[in-house]
């Protein structure tokens, strides 16, 4: 009798066992995949906002003068077009990065690389964003307190294409918030995983 209740345990405790793994496996392909999509989507609206913003010209009269409109002529849209460049580039490189990662495992230590990617992508692609919206807003609505004024009125077509660049860059930041919320819980996951490990080692 004991014999037999000690090996439906054992039996009990290997298909649990079994089941956690298939879990953890099935959760782990998951999250490579989302990783995989999210940064993908990163590299294709930040080159959709990079082509959309070089693209983007016009030429008006104004006050006799003839003035050309230009993303180059503004430092804050410069700026947004190398982080546009940078957050590009990095997503691209990153899906090498990840590829690795499903098929030769993960840990502590790449996945805390991984997060600091992440983390840093995020802060540049928010900071690109945000200077290309202060000047993009003054360029519509114009201040009227400091006495400039808007230009948007005489060159609608370039400011069209230069909010359709913002709003690309701006998903494109919103694809790395969740890269980054994603690959801090990875982390937690790992830290989590090696902290057991490490107790029932110590265990005797």
């Amino acid at each position: 009798m004991v014999p037999e209740v000690a090996s439906d345990k054992a039996s009990f405790m290997v298909q649990a066992k079994s089941l956690s793994l298939a879990v953890s496996l099935n959760t782990t392909t998951s999250l490579f995949m989302a990783q995989t999509v999210l940064r993908v989507f990163a590299a294709v609206f930040t080159l959709a906002a990079i082509c959309v913003m070089a693209t983007s010209s016009q030429t008006t009269v104004l006050f006799g003068f003839t003035i050309r409109a230009h993303y180059s002529y503004s430092s804050a849209m410069r700026f947004l077009f190398v982080t546009d460049a940078i957050v590009c580039a990095s997503s691209l490189l990153s899906l090498i990065f990840v590829y690795h990662l499903s098929h030769s495992g993960s840990n502590l230590k790449t996945c805390f690389y991984l997060f600091l990617h992440d983390m840093v992508i995020t802060v540049l692609a928010i900071s690109g964003c945000a200077a290309g919206t202060a000047v993009g807003y003054i360029s519509r609505y114009g201040e009227e307190k400091m006495g400039w004024m808007a230009i948007c009125n005489r060159v609608k077509s370039f400011c069209n294409h230069m909010t359709i660049s913002m709003v690309l860059s701006y998903v494109a930041f919103l694809s790395y918030l969740a890269l980054a919320v994603m690959s801090s819980n990875k982390v937690m996951y790992e830290a989590n995983g090696e902290y057991q490990r490490n107790e029932r080692q110590a265990c005797p």
